[in-house]
């Protein structure tokens, strides 16, 4: 009985020992775990984020921003677009990064499906060689390229032109001493010009201000 007893108390120490084991091996994970390395070659650019930099021996939650890294040979253009006028960008649109020193074509690789501030993001891949000053976190300007018209009669955008609607504008008379309203059918737009499908003729002059407030006259005199 003493023998049985004894192997027994052997048993339930092994059974500690071998838990105890288990414990210092993922001790040993846990520890091997906090050496952090980036998926990728580049640039340390931040430790933590700019409003909470990591400071020695800061203990942080699981999913914390630790670092920064970039690589400046790969980068990639992310552009702020209105939400109205993101409905007609899509994949692998062309697109044109300026950064002010110099201009790189590129194409569409992602649109956030969420709005923000009432804009979309759009990152758009860089597909030449980066202008000199090129650096991650650069301001920089965009244009998408939705799509190419060939011989297209077109104004600058009115103040109240929506795009496939028909808006009355002031065309000039009388060498520009008078103005009559017209009606014109608009078409396809861009940022800053729009289609004219009817009602102009090449070579008119209208207005692109706010006329609202003569809506109910048919012709004006300009001084």
């Amino acid at each position: 009985m003493s023998d049985e007893s004894t192997q027994a108390q052997l048993a339930a120490q092994d059974e500690r020992i071998a838990q105890l084991q288990a414990q210092i091996e993922q001790k040993r994970r846990h520890f091997s775990a906090l050496k952090i390395r980036a998926g990728m070659e580049g640039l340390l650019q931040r430790l933590g984020d700019a409003a909470n930099p990591l400071q020695e021996g800061q203990q942080l939650a699981a999913g914390a921003l630790v670092a920064r890294v970039a690589n400046p040979a790969k980068l990639k253009a992310t552009i702020k677009i209105a939400e109205t006028q993101a409905r007609d960008v899509q994949l692998d649109q062309s697109a044109e990064i300026d950064t002010r020193t110099g201009r790189i074509p590129g194409h569409v690789v992602r649109i956030d499906p969420a709005v923000e501030n009432g804009t979309v993001t759009v990152d758009v891949a860089l597909d030449g060689a980066l202008p000199k000053g090129a650096r991650p976190d650069l301001s920089v300007d965009g244009t998408i390229q939705l799509e190419r018209l060939e011989n297209v009669l077109y104004v600058g955008r009115p103040v109240q032109g929506q795009p496939d609607s028909k808006a009355g504008l002031f065309k000039l008379t009388d060498n520009g001493k008078t103005a009559v309203r017209v009606a014109v059918s608009l078409g396809r737009s861009s940022v800053s010009t729009i289609e004219i499908v009817a009602g102009l003729e090449v070579g008119d002059q209208v207005i692109l201000s706010d006329m609202s407030q003569w809506d109910t006259h048919e012709r004006v005199r300009l001084e």
